[in-house]
């Protein structure tokens, strides 16, 4: 006898082409897939996304639209419980309205009756202090809370939450893997030249661009005493594209001058072409967290630049400091850091080892209690 499925909607910030959170719900769906296979559990996701078709194509689940009220109930409904899944989805810096609409899909299901589950969430910053009773109020009715950092443990503790209702686990991009059959060794005609590839994400922060202009200076610098092929990797569509070019533009002719190159990597939709992007490059230079997270699950020697505390919690993780923050970022610091990896990238990997690893295991941890909570309800 088939077991019947166990309908599991999935809210986050999908659908959008950023690269992070699509990696953040690919790895969520590989770890439910493989957690339930193991136990015996048939699980359907249903997610919620701004493009559902796009998401449904993408990743072969089905998905509802988001913003229509009517498809979300419904499918919450239908369904046996709800993940609010991974990311920085409660947090109140790119705006006011993230945190009254992931709280609201939480409380629709908890209305419902549907056992709720917070999925390695990085909560904060939340410089609203009306949204504190409102996330206590909301978590404490979930079933499984689970958070990527300490500091968002500390945040939660903060607002009343209970210290033994919160597990810190990795991020679920650590998770995340190459298709079995993708020969991950084989460089793309693009990178197929013996140039050190240094793979770059970036993106806008500071409003007169003083760290893309910091970055661009240490680029070159870098190229001047090793040529190289700088490989830009934009993250988030079409914004990330922009800021790449922006540096790309400051660059010119001062790369291929000193015998470098210079390209973009703009085909790259899905998260797994983006990791192996990533695991191709020698070292990669990244202001989105996501960037840093594939380059570590691929042992890529990192250099992280400093914009939101997210950034720095992660490196802190796997032993590294960041090159600068993107207000105080010095071109100087970029060239050094380059060179140094450059020439060190084996003693950085063997440092680093037992810590990613480790990393990688546990990032596997919420969908194995979310599995096993389902399991048990037969």
């Amino acid at each position: 006898m088939v077991a019947t499925p166990k309908k599991i909607v999935i809210s986050g910030y999908y659908g959008f082409r950023n690269s992070g959170d699509e990696a953040v719900l690919q790895s969520i769906l590989i770890a439910l897939q493989k957690q339930s296979q193991a136990l015996g559990v048939s699980i359907e996701p249903i997610v919620l996304s701004i493009d559902p078709e796009w998401t449904s194509a993408t990743y072969g689940v089905k998905s509802v639209h988001r913003m229509k009220l009517v498809e979300v109930r419904q499918a919450i409904y239908e369904s046996a419980g709800l993940i609010s899944g991974g990311g920085s989805l409660l947090q109140d810096v790119t705006g006011s309205k993230s945190i009254p609409y992931y709280l609201g899909i939480i409380k629709l299901a908890q209305w419902m009756g549907r056992p709720t589950f917070i999925y390695a969430q990085g909560i904060g910053p939340v410089n609203r202090k009306l949204f504190h009773p409102l996330i206590k109020s909301v978590f404490r009715k979930c079933t499984y809370i689970s958070v990527r950092d300490e500091q968002s443990r500390e945040l939660l503790l903060s607002m009343g939450l209970e210290q033994k209702n919160v597990e810190v686990v990795p991020d679920p991009v650590m998770g995340l893997s190459l298709p079995e059959d993708t020969d991950a060794s084989t460089r793309s005609s693009e990178l197929s030249n013996s140039l050190p590839v240094i793979g770059i994400s970036v993106r806008y922060w500071e409003q007169d661009r003083r760290e893309l202009e910091a970055l661009a200076q240490g680029l070159i610098k870098a190229n001047r005493e090793v040529p190289l092929h700088l490989r830009f990797l934009p993250f988030h569509t079409p914004s990330d594209n922009e800021a790449s070019r922006y540096v790309m533009d400051k660059l010119k002719g001062s790369i291929t001058e000193h015998g470098g190159q210079v390209s973009i990597c703009e085909d790259a939709i899905h998260p797994q072409q983006m990791l192996r992007e990533v695991g191709q490059c020698d070292v990669l230079i990244g202001m989105r967290l996501h960037s840093l997270i594939y380059a570590a699950g691929r042992r890529v020697p990192l250099i992280g630049i400093s914009y939101d505390p997210k950034i720095d919690h992660f490196l802190d993780r796997i032993q590294c400091h960041p090159v600068g923050a993107t207000n105080t970022l010095d071109a100087e610091h970029v060239d050094a850091e380059i060179v140094h990896l450059l020439n060190t990238g084996q003693e950085w990997r063997t440092a680093r080892e037992d810590v990613i690893s480790k990393l990688i295991q546990e990032s596997g941890a919420p969908a194995r209690q979310i599995v096993e909570y389902f399991h048990h309800k037969g």
